[in-house]
Parts: C-alpha cells; structure tokens; sequence
C-alpha cells in the first residue's frame, strides 16, 4: 500500500515548499513526488549536498533521484528543456512520468496571458497558464499525448495562433515545434510510475490564498492548490507550509501592509524579481491562516504544521490575529501562540534553505 503525502502552503506561496517536499522525500520510503496543481509557473528552491535548484517542471526531490509524476494542469516544452538541460549540467538525469491529458502551453499562450495581464493587472506570472486552460475550455485542444504526432502539433499550433489572431510568426513556431520533437525519449507518458513507489508526496502549487475557490478573485490562479485537487485520494498526512510572515507577489490583496516590521530580507530570495513585479513582505496574519484551513478542510489522518524563515525574524516575534498585534518575547512563544490559534499540534521549524535542517519543534 502506498503512504500518500500533501504538502500545501496556506499563505500566497513561496513558503518552502520546495524544501518540505525534499525533507519528506528524505525521510521517506521509496518515495515520488506527483506535481499536482498549478504547472511550470512554480520557483521550489532546493539545496542538496551543495546543489542549489528552483524546480518549475519537475519534482522537489529530483536532486535526491527520486522521480516525478507530473499531473499538474499545464505542461510547457520550453520550460521543461530549459530546466532539463540546466540539471544536466549539475549531473542530474531526471526521471519524469507526465500524464498525456497534461495541456500543452505555447508561446501564443505566454504571449496572450501578458497582453491581458497588462490590461487587467489581475497579478499573473505571466507564463500562460490561465490562457491555455481557458482554450482548452473552448476546445482548441493540445495535449501532452498529443506530441507523438508531429504533423497534428503544427496543425494545432497554426489553430491555436488563429484562434487568439496572431500572426505567423516562422521562428517562433519552428523553435516550439522543435522543442515538441527534442522531448522524445525525455520523458514517460502515462506509465503511472506511482504505482512502482511507496511513498507517494503530493508537491502543491502557489498557495490556498491563490485557489480560484479560496482566494479573492480575481487575484487568483486558474485551479485549485489544495486538497480540493486531490478529492478521491486517501491521504495520510497533509503538511501546510507557512513563512514566519506574509508574503505575496504583484497585485491583490494582503493584510497589514500599513505595519512596519523588521522583518530581514532574505538575500538568496528565490522570486523576488520576477514578470509579477514587487516581492512584498509583512508581519503574518493568523485570520488569513485559520481561514485557510477552514476552506482546507483536509481529511488526511494526520496534519503537520511548518513554519519556515524563522531566520528572518529573529527581532520580529510578532503577528495579527483578530486585528490585535500579539507580541512576543522569544521564538518559542511566537511559536506556541500560533500552534495555540491554529490547533495543529505536530510542528515543525525550519531556519534555513537546508531541507535537511528541518527540525521537530521542542526537540
């Protein structure tokens, strides 16, 4: 019987979850890890034995070999090449089962989502995902299992370039079109790796704040990043990931900007500088963090808390709950006030990029 894991962040992402995955691989059987939300928009920062890697299309614990089931929403060639090629040259030669229904992203998809972006300043990240999956619900249709076929991939791509009114463009299309033909014998389709595993962790996108169910439209992503997306999966255990603060990128909604804080900045910040703009920061929000596990509402047998960059708070130990500031006077208080409130009793710290220094709290 295979052990299934969740790992889910309960803010608005970049909360570690990179590195909680790659500690539960460390620390489990035989495991995989099943990308199952979201698609390649996602910067999963891992060290391991000196190798550092921000994951976007494969799994967290591919620096330790362990294998990827790719059944997220979205899949992009060039995102995967790109990665591929990097981890090559650290001497990683990942292992990846990616599940044919997985929608294919274009360059006319990536082109689309900015032009919208830039009308709306809805926040997106701007790599295509809300604009591939709107198509796909208007049936201009490119999938994963659709890449043994080259002459349907160019048939499609030409579809999906009328269907947003672009013009042709030859180099662009040429560039994907060899890079749908670079991933033959890359990559698995459809042969369930899973099943060949014993542990089973479910890697999560973004964060609950973010779910087009849970967040505050229209300043969400096109799915759902938490347990809503695993409805049918018997899960062990569900690990909700959290900063010692608040965090979020580009436009939306977050609570407590008006108060200033000491909080460090951390300079080895995976995403501070990207298409979404400005990486902001404040102190934590525990309404925010109990509403999340309320819409959660996981039914996993057992449920772990970890509160991560506590480095970068170490002058800080405050948070909000129920529009009071609640200060503390050291890191042990600051943690067992917010163990109190949110009533997950199994917690665990981290203070580092290290997932190997992932520590039981009170040990």
């Amino acid at each position: 019987m295979i052990t299934q894991k969740a790992v889910i962040d309960l803010g608005f992402g970049d909360s570690g979850k990179g590195s909680v995955t790659a500690f539960l691989c460390h620390n489990s059987e035989n495991p995989i890890v099943t990308r199952f939300s979201g698609g390649h928009q996602a910067g999963h920062t891992v060290v391991h034995n000196g190798i550092r890697h921000v994951f976007s299309s494969f799994g967290s614990g591919t620096l330790q070999g362990v294998p990827t089931n790719w059944n997220a929403l979205t899949f992009s060639p060039n995102a995967f090449l790109n990665e591929w090629f990097v981890l090559n040259r650290k001497g990683i030669v990942p292992t990846i089962d990616i599940n044919g229904k997985c929608s294919i992203t274009t360059p006319y998809d990536v082109h689309e989502n900015k032009t919208v972006n830039s009308l709306t300043g809805h926040g997106s990240c701007g790599v295509g995902i809300g604009t591939t999956l709107d198509r796909e619900k208007n049936h201009y249709s490119l999938l994963v299992e659709d890449l043994p076929f080259p002459s349907i991939i160019k048939t499609k791509l030409e579809m999906i370039r009328e269907y947003y009114g672009h013009e042709y463009v030859a180099d662009i299309e040429r560039k994907f079109l060899a890079e749908c033909n670079a991933l033959k014998g890359n990559i698995i389709i459809d042969e369930d790796l899973k099943n060949t595993c014993t542990t089973n962790i479910y890697e999560g996108s973004q964060g609950l704040l973010l779910d087009q169910d849970i967040g505050f439209f229209p300043h969400v992503t096109r799915g759902n990043t938490g347990s809503k997306a695993l409805v049918g999966e018997k899960l062990d255990e569900v690990w909700y990931v959290t900063r010692a603060y608040q965090t979020r990128h580009g436009n939306g909604p977050m609570t407590n900007e008006n108060i200033g804080h000491n909080i460090k900045e951390n300079p080895n910040e995976t995403n501070k500088e990207n298409y979404q703009g400005v990486f902001r920061r404040t102190l934590l929000d525990l309404d925010l963090l109990k509403y999340s596990l309320f819409k959660d509402n996981s039914w996993a047998n057992e449920k772990y808390l970890v509160i991560t960059c506590l480095d970068h708070v170490e002058d800080e130990w405050r948070f909000t709950y129920q529009g009071k500031i609640i200060p503390s006077l050291h890191e042990d208080e600051f943690i067992e006030k917010i163990v109190d409130i949110l009533g997950i009793p199994n917690v665990y710290i981290s203070k580092s990029d290290d997932y190997t220094k992932i520590t039981e709290w009170g040990d």
